[in-house]
C-alpha cells in the first residue's frame, strides 16, 4: 500500500474538503432555485387571491393554509425520519427495511387522517365559527389536503435521504406551479376561500404523485420484517422536535384569525406574516441539504462541515432579508400585493415579523443537526417552549381585545419572537453540550 507523506495527505484532505464544500453549495443552490421558483408561484397565488378574493375570504384562506400545515405535524417529523433512514441504508437488509417502513407508515398516516376527518365532522360548526368560514366546502377541502400533507413528508424525506435533490427540487416546483395554475383558473371563475383551497389541493396532489413516482422502486420493493420499537423510538422524538418548529411557525396566524375581526386579520397581519413566510421558505433548503450529509457522516463515522456551512449561509441570507425588510418594509408588500393597496397597511409589522422569525430559522438548522445525530435529550425542552408559547398566546388573548389595533398585533409577534429566542437558546445549549462531549471523547 503506498504511503502518503504528511504534505500529500494534507493536500488530499484539503482537496476533499474543497470538493465537499463545492458539492454542498451546488446542491444548496439547486434547492434554493427550486424553493424560490416554488415560492414565486405560491407568492403569485397571494397576488391573485388578494386581488380577486374579498378581504374576509382572503383571511380565511390564509388561515386555512396554515391549518393544513398544522395538520401535517404528525408526519412532519417523518421527512427527517426517512431522510435519516434512507441516508443510513447502506446495506441490502436496511434497504428492505426501509421499503417496509415506507408502506407501513403510509397506512398509519391514513388512519391518523381518518381520525382528523372525524374530528372535523363532529366539530364542524365550531371550526366554521372559530375561523369565520362562510363556505363549509373550504373546511372539507382543507381536510382532504391534510391527507396529502401527511404523505408528502415521507416522499420528500426519502428523496432527501437519497440526496436526489434534483427530484426533490422538482417536487417543490410542481407544488407551486400546480397550485398557482389551479387557483388562477378557479378564482377567475368566481371562487373564494374554498376555491383557493381546491387549488392548493391540486398542487399538493400533483407534487405527491410525482414524488411517489420518483421513489417507486421503494414502493414496489420486497420488504423485510423490521424492529418497530427501535424505529418508533426515533420517530416519536423526531416528530415532536420538528413538530415544535412547525407549531411555532404557524400557530400565530390561526390565533389571530380566531381572535380579531376578519378584515383586521386579513389586511394588517396576514400580509406581514406572508413576508415572514417567504423569508423562512427561502432559507430552509440549506438545512435540508445539511441533514442527510450529517446522517451519512454519522453512519460512516466521518467528519462533516455541513452544519458550519448551513448555519453560516442561513444566518447571512436570513439576516440580509430581515435587514432589507427593515429598511424598506413596504416594498415586499407592494410587490406581492400590487393590486390591492389596502394590504400595504401591514408595513409597520413587517420588520417585527422578520426579526422575530430569524431566531426560528437559525434554531431550525441547529435542531436539524441534533436530530440527525439522534441527540433527543433536547426534545422535552423544545416541547416546553412550544407549550409555553401556546399558553402565552392564550393568556394574552383577553388583553389584546382592549389594546390599540397595531399594539395588539405587535404583541402577538413579540410573543412569537421571545418564544423563538428561547427555542434558539435551547438549540444552542444542546449543540454546545454535544461539541463538549465530542471534544472530551476525542481527548
Amino acid at each position: 500500500m503506498p504511503h502518503l507523506s504528511p504534505k500529500t495527505a494534507t493536500e488530499s484532505a484539503s482537496a476533499h474538503a474543497a470538493e465537499s464544500h463545492t458539492t454542498f453549495f451546488r446542491q444548496s443552490g439547486w434547492l434554493i432555485v427550486a424553493t424560490v421558483a416554488s415560492g414565486v408561484f405560491m407568492t403569485a397565488t397571494q397576488v391573485v387571491a388578494s386581488r380577486w378574493m374579498t378581504p374576509t375570504e382572503y383571511g380565511v384562506w390564509f388561515a386555512l393554509l396554515r391549518i393544513f400545515l398544522l395538520m401535517s405535524v404528525p408526519s412532519i417529523g417523518l421527512q427527517i425520519v426517512f431522510a435519516q433512514q434512507t441516508a443510513a441504508a447502506v446495506t441490502e437488509l436496511q434497504s428492505h427495511q426501509l421499503a417496509r417502513a415506507v408502506r407501513a407508515t403510509a397506512q398509519a398516516m391514513f388512519v391518523i387522517w381518518l381520525f382528523m376527518a372525524l374530528v372535523a365532522f363532529v366539530g364542524q360548526q365550531h371550526w366554521i365559527a372559530l375561523l369565520k368560514i362562510t363556505n363549509p366546502a373550504a373546511l372539507w377541502v382543507t381536510v382532504l389536503i391534510g391527507l396529502a400533507s401527511l404523505w408528502l413528508p415521507m416522499v420528500k424525506g426519502v428523496l432527501q435521504g437519497l440526496q436526489n435533490f434534483l427530484g426533490l427540487g422538482w417536487v417543490l416546483i410542481l407544488d407551486g406551479v400546480g397550485r398557482f395554475g389551479a387557483i388562477l383558473a378557479i378564482l377567475w371563475l368566481g371562487g373564494q376561500a374554498a376555491g383557493g383551497m381546491t387549488g392548493a389541493l391540486i398542487g399538493q396532489g400533483v407534487s405527491l404523485l410525482i414524488g411517489a413516482w420518483l421513489i417507486r422502486h421503494l414502493l414496489r420493493a420486497r420488504g423485510r420484517r423490521m424492529e418497530w420499537f427501535p424505529w418508533l423510538r426515533r420517530v416519536v422524538p423526531l416528530t415532536l422536535g420538528i413538530g415544535c418548529i412547525q407549531f411555532m411557525a404557524n400557530a400565530d396566524v390561526v390565533f389571530v384569525q380566531s381572535v380579531f375581526p376578519g378584515e383586521i386579520a386579513s389586511q394588517h397581519y396576514m400580509p406581514a406574516a406572508m413576508i415572514g413566510l417567504a423569508m423562512v421558505t427561502f432559507t430552509t433548503p440549506l438545512a435540508a441539504v445539511m441533514f442527510p450529509k450529517v446522517v451519512r457522516s454519522v453512519a460512516l463515522t466521518q467528519d462533516t462541515r455541513a452544519l458550519r456551512q448551513a448555519m453560516g449561509a442561513t444566518a447571512l441570507l436570513g439576516g440580509g432579508a430581515a435587514l432589507a425588510s427593515t429598511v424598506l418594509p413596504v416594498l415586499p408588500l407592494q410587490i406581492i400585493y400590487f393590486g390591492n393597496r389596502a394590504y400595504w397597511a401591514a408595513s409597520p409589522l413587517v420588520p417585527w415579523f422578520v426579526w422575530c422569525l430569524w431566531p426560528l430559522i437559525l434554531a431550525n438548522v441547529l435542531i436539524g443537526n441534533l436530530l440527525a445525530r439522534e441527540r433527543f435529550a433536547m426534545v422535552p425542552w423544545l416541547l416546553l417552549v412550544a407549550v409555553g408559547y401556546g399558553v402565552a398566546l392564550a393568556t394574552l388573548k383577553p388583553r389584546l381585545l382592549v389594546m390599540e389595533q397595531f399594539q395588539a398585533l405587535r404583541s402577538v409577534i413579540q410573543t412569537l419572537g421571545l418564544s423563538n429566542l428561547l427555542l434558539l437558546g435551547v438549540a444552542v445549549m444542546f449543540t454546545r453540550h454535544g461539541k463538549g462531549r465530542a471534544t472530551a471523547l476525542a481527548a
